[in-house]
């Protein structure tokens, strides 16, 4: 991922960043600089939270933890959890499906970002899309979360 621009972020678009996260997943992120990073060949932008690549923006106005913001500050909300056997498929970007699913939070709605775990060692593994109501995510057959940024890919992989 080539570095475009690299800034510190305003007060303003701090508070943007903190009311999003602590409204949509109940995660308090208390830090001293707050760097946003745009890249040449990818359509994310991200926040670099003292220096740690935590935040994710998937649309301009959407911030969200990156996985590894999602393992130091672990979210309360919009976590959909699947067993051990759907873990290599999630770390390779596999979009998830039902049957994967053990548990989501019922307050996720189609459409919103979601944080993916592992069961086990409850660890994140990705983040991504609802595309059903978390009421209506564990089941028997079909896609229910599609991948946007997972465990090895190319940021989870960047350094500063």
């Amino acid at each position: 991922m080539n570095v475009k621009s690299r800034h510190h972020l305003r007060s303003d678009a701090v508070d943007d960043i903190a009311d999003a996260l602590a409204d949509n997943l109940g995660v308090e992120l208390d830090a001293d600089s707050f760097e946003k990073v745009e890249f040449e060949d990818s359509d994310w932008d991200v926040v670099l939270v003292d220096g740690e690549p935590y935040v994710l923006y998937v649309e301009e106005d959407e911030p969200f933890l990156t996985v590894q913001g999602a393992n130091a500050h672990p979210p309360e909300k919009h976590i959909v959890t699947v067993d051990t056997g759907a873990i290599s498929f999630v770390s390779d970007g596999a979009d998830i499906m039902r049957p994967g699913i053990t548990e989501a939070d019922e307050d996720i709605s189609d459409g919103d970002l979601v944080a993916i775990n592992e069961e086990a060692h409850g660890k994140f593994l990705a983040i991504g899309r609802a595309m059903a109501d978390g009421s209506d995510m564990v089941g028997e057959s079909g896609k229910v979360v599609g991948s946007i940024h997972h465990v090895g890919d190319d940021l989870f992989e960047f350094t500063v």
